[in-house]
């Protein structure tokens, strides 16, 4: 009977290498040989478990191993064998390029329609598929997003592998580096635009709608993530039709993403350029953090004991109370590990791309501040990401 997909297979040779996309390749495009590394380890990661194959469904995890980008709204799926092959199973059509060496695809639309049955359909193609290579004893699978309709029907043990996944996310490769960087790059043009439109009368729907704007330009093209707190006098929170008021500070807490990973940093912005004497005072507390990580952070320093050392520095303000984490990873997911708060007990690794957000709010500050930074956990300490203006105004 035939098999009811479209089907493409990658020219590779014998040779177990993908083939890079070529010498013209910008850092920024999609790295096949980075993402067959990033399989090989998680197949090396996995050695013990004696897995036939690996099943992955969430689409982050499918844009980190095969390398497309997938919309929200479709349900991909991908498969990786023990003998080092992949197979995706797509959308509609196969992507231009992907770590794969088959590609299948299931029917996500009909006539623009889209289906809303996506996992369902996807599921049918891959629960065929896996009939046609044999018996697998023993498969991996994401528990927390694996659904019951495959689940069911798969004889086979399945093996949870998103704790590992996780783990292996935490250091990035230099073309995760690369869009980490550019999605900061972003941020940075944002708050240049807030620094000059920010007055008293402004309309938080505009400065929101202004900074969106200069992110898509700085990118040359459409935002994969808009993130974060846009909201005048308040700890954060969405735009409001809601107007700036004279003596009020400015949280802005941006998190656009370019190409499926994330920026994460915060710049607070006195509303009309005159910070009060007890708004400046605050600042220089706040920016003591930022010294104490530069001075203490690298691999194997304790996520939980620096969390507890701001904790203290931020305790020697006058007024204010800092009453949340003190930071996260960013990548494929705005928050990931490492976490930086009072019950994550781990430690810093090299290849952790992370966030410092230390904060002060009470009404007397007219609402207060917060101000974060994005470093890079290198050998001996950090680098940091996000070296463009800190100040009040």
């Amino acid at each position: 009977m035939a098999l009811p997909w479209r089907f493409w297979q990658s020219p590779r040779t014998s040779d177990p290498v993908y083939e890079s996309i070529g010498e013209a390749m910008s850092e920024l495009d999609l790295n096949l040989d980075a993402s067959r590394a990033r399989q090989q380890r998680l197949w090396n990661a996995l050695a013990g478990a004696e897995l036939d194959a690996i099943i992955v469904t969430q689409i982050e995890h499918i844009q980190y191993l095969i390398g497309p980008k997938f919309a929200w709204v479709h349900s991909p799926a991908a498969i990786l064998f023990a003998d080092g092959t992949a197979t995706l199973i797509a959308p509609n059509e196969a992507p231009d390029a992907a770590a794969a060496d088959e590609i299948l695809t299931y029917e996500a639309q009909w006539l623009c329609t889209l289906r809303n049955d996506q996992r369902q359909a996807c599921s049918d193609v891959l629960l065929q598929y896996l009939k046609s290579r044999g018996k697998l004893g023993k498969i991996g699978v994401e528990y927390s997003t694996f659904s019951l309709h495959l689940s069911q029907q798969l004889d086979a043990t399945l093996i949870d592998v998103e704790p590992t996944l996780y783990q292996l996310r935490r250091k990035k490769d230099p073309d995760e580096l690369a869009r980490l960087k550019k999605a900061i790059t972003g941020t940075e043009r944002m708050y240049e635009v807030a620094r000059d439109m920010i007055r008293p009368g402004v309309s938080e729907l505009n400065v929101f709608n202004a900074l969106q704007a200069a992110a898509v330009k700085e990118y040359g093209e459409m935002l994969t993530g808009a993130g974060n707190d846009y909201a005048c006098g308040a700890k954060g929170g969405p735009p409001r039709d809601r107007l700036t008021q004279d003596g009020e500070l400015y949280i802005l807490d941006l998190g656009p993403a370019f190409r499926g990973y994330f920026a994460d940093n915060c710049r607070t912005i006195a509303v009309n350029g005159k910070p009060t004497d007890e708004q400046q005072q605050t600042w220089e507390i706040v920016m003591q953090t930022f010294a104490h990580v530069t001075k203490t952070v690298r691999p194997g320093k304790s996520c939980k004991e620096l969390f507890q050392e701001v904790v203290g520095i931020l305790s020697a303000a006058p007024i204010g109370v800092f009453d949340h984490h003190l930071g996260h990873g960013i990548g494929l997911f705005p928050h990931e590990a490492p976490h930086l708060n009072s019950c994550w007990d781990d430690v810093f690794a090299e290849g952790d791309v992370f966030t410092v957000e230390p904060g002060i709010y009470d009404e007397k500050l007219r609402f207060g501040m917060r101000l974060e930074n994005d470093y890079l956990v290198t050998a001996d300490g950090v680098e940091l990401l996000s070296d463009f203006p800190i100040g009040l105004t």
